[in-house]
């Protein structure tokens, strides 16, 4: 008798690559079968009925997994939390230790991928290449208004330089870049290669920096750590770019800076208030988001819909890795990305996208 596993937020991309992932370990005669329930709801209070029946739940970025949907789940028989990504900041974990749960992630996939969009926001806002598209697809050529700067010779800031930074570091020291990085925990393989050099502070790094790029966990610590006080440290005419968490930003600080020309331009793959809205189409609704909105009126802003991440590698390695979690927790064998361990509350510091 094979045992349910209810996934939820799952898009078509999701089913196909965890459908390939389970297919190739049924071919490996696994002793641990089991079935797949694919829900295209997020998971939330309202939804938690879908996983009744299930040992474990599978979730993504926007799920939400705080007390009282923990206890909601425990009461329907599930388990055993399987989380589609790096990031836990939506967990509560002390619940879960005090439910028993098993809760694993897929710590590390294809930083590469993001590392390399986020580069990429980074010359589309700095060229105005999204502009660019939209004029010449309306027979304009002109080139008033597109006027950009060579990133060789630039100041980039990394800020968090776990292995989507280090990885982000190395392609901006192709570019030419002077590197300036910030992270609590300072990166030997950043030091190794000489990517560049670590300041003390943001207060420090900000007003040196040409270009910010986030590469951070969200946590108490980093919660708005771009905000009134930070945004005034960097250099007028700066740009930002954020492709970790949207709760590092505080939007209102942003537009501010923004309307006072302070703040030469921002891309963002992720936003604060996104759980609602990303990862589905709403172009036939009215999007109730203030902030959003007004963000997305400068024409120096790019927003997307968090897709820094989305690459046949990365989707490949995270089924992979998530079926795997799941396996290791119905064999009682030591799983590598648990993030609680025999009823003790275990973070493994190395299980964030970037240390900070």
């Amino acid at each position: 008798m094979s045992v349910k596993v209810a996934v939820f937020s799952a898009k078509p991309y999701d089913k196909k690559y965890i459908a390939t992932a389970l297919e190739a370990k049924k071919s490996e005669a696994s002793d641990t079968p089991f079935e797949l329930i694919f829900h295209d709801f997020a998971l939330g209070l309202d939804t938690v009925p879908l996983a009744r029946g299930a040992t474990a739940v599978c979730v993504f970025v926007n799920d939400v997994l705080n007390a009282p949907v923990l206890e909601a789940l425990h009461r329907e028989g599930v388990r055993a939390v399987l989380l589609r990504c790096a990031g836990f900041n939506h967990v509560d974990l002390v619940t879960a230790e005090k439910l028993g749960f098993f809760v694993a992630n897929v710590p590390s996939y294809s930083p590469e991928a993001v590392a390399e969009f986020s580069v990429a926001l980074l010359q589309t806002l700095n060229r105005r290449t999204h502009r660019a598209y939209n004029r010449v697809r309306e027979g304009n050529f002109a080139l008033d208004g597109l006027l950009g700067t060579t990133l060789h010779g630039k100041t980039v800031g990394v800020v968090g330089t776990g292995r989507i930074g280090l990885a982000a570091a190395r392609i901006f020291k192709g570019y030419g870049c002077r590197i300036l990085a910030f992270d609590p925990y300072k990166s030997d393989d950043f030091i190794k290669e000489n990517l560049g050099h670590y300041e003390d502070d943001l207060d420090t790094l900000l007003p040196q920096c040409d270009f910010v790029s986030l590469y951070c966990p969200l946590t108490k610590d980093t919660h708005h750590i771009i905000n009134e006080h930070s945004l005034a440290k960097m250099k007028p005419g700066a740009m930002l770019v954020n492709t970790s968490r949207g709760g590092l930003i505080s939007t209102k600080s942003v537009i501010a800076a923004l309307k006072s020309r302070h703040l030469g331009g921002v891309a963002l793959d992720v936003y604060e208030g996104e759980g609602g809205l990303f990862y589905n189409d709403h172009s036939g609704d009215i999007i109730d988001d203030d902030e959003l909105m007004r963000l997305m009126t400068f024409p120096n802003v790019i927003v997307c819909g968090h897709q820094a991440f989305f690459t046949v590698e990365a989707l490949t390695e995270i089924a992979n890795v998530t079926l795997q979690n799941f396996t290791d927790y119905l064999l009682n064998h030591p799983c590598p990305n648990s993030l609680v361990r025999s009823h003790k509350l275990f973070v493994r510091r190395d299980s964030y996208p970037v240390r900070i």
